[in-house]
């Protein structure tokens, strides 16, 4: 665990920057171009599998994913991106694995990515500490997303830091009835809909800016396109075809997979 002395543009946008602010990790990441994404911690399975999706295109573009580490949508984003490529903002000592059902992700985090605190080691979270964490999470991105959340949630203290510092949002398109809290935000003009996530992505990616180049897709998901038998696919994505197939990304049929996403 090591202090941050140098001063981080982005935080000056925050109602008062951080007295401390440990790391563990790769503090190359903070250069990169960076999208927060915040939102339910029990998403419905259409968030999840838009969530992953969306923060794999982002990240195979050179966008680099910023989260809380959260169960849920911080999860699905820190995962989708990659830990080599993500930022997880705790709410406790930099050196205290929470939740512990994000453990082993966490530790992939601190050891590929970076890992971000402004609480001494060994402290717990607590309630307050969360909406300090939403705070740091808002102000690194260049822009929030919002994957999913009730109008009563803490996600919405996300939104009112994002309004404060005059950062876009954006949110997933949801069914009436569902997600109300980014659902108002779009009856309100308060946020942007996220209909073409390659148009998105591209609005970002540093390494589309200027050229004519292609979104890169997800390698696993391309290889799926192309309908592997689900020996094939075991033997050489072993540990996605599970995950994919959880998320609705993926189903197999008769032995063969089959994308769905």
């Amino acid at each position: 665990m090591s202090v941050i002395r140098d001063k981080i543009t982005e935080l000056l946008s925050m109602k008062s920057y951080p007295e401390k602010l440990f790391y563990d990790g790769n503090l190359e990441l903070l250069k990169r171009t960076k999208i927060s994404i915040v939102g339910s911690r029990k998403p419905t399975q259409y968030s999840r599998t838009q969530i992953q999706k969306l923060s794999s295109l982002l990240s195979k573009n050179g966008v680099c994913i910023v989260s809380g580490g959260a169960m849920g949508v911080d999860a699905l984003s820190h995962s989708g991106a990659g830990a080599s490529n993500t930022i997880a903002v705790l709410p406790c000592g930099i050196d205290v694995r929470y939740p512990a059902i994000n453990k082993n992700l966490l530790e992939d985090i601190a050891k590929d990515g970076l890992l971000l605190s402004q609480f001494d080691a060994g402290f717990k979270a607590t309630p307050w500490s969360f909406v300090v964490r939403n705070e740091l999470v808002v102000a690194l991105g260049d822009a929030l997303v919002v994957g999913e959340a009730d109008i009563d949630s803490g996600t919405m203290r996300s939104i009112e830091f994002a309004l404060k510092m005059k950062k876009e949002i954006f949110v997933l398109p949801q069914r009436l009835g569902e997600s109300e809290g980014t659902n108002k935000l779009l009856k309100d003009g308060k946020a942007k809909a996220i209909y073409d996530m390659d148009e998105f992505v591209a609005m970002f990616s540093t390494t589309l800016k200027g050229k004519n180049s292609s979104i890169v897709e997800d390698d696993f998901l391309l290889y799926c396109s192309k309908n592997p038998t689900y020996e094939e696919a075991m033997k050489k994505y072993q540990n996605r075809v599970f995950e994919a197939e959880l998320n609705g990304e993926i189903k197999v049929v008769n032995g063969v997979v089959i994308r769905l996403t």
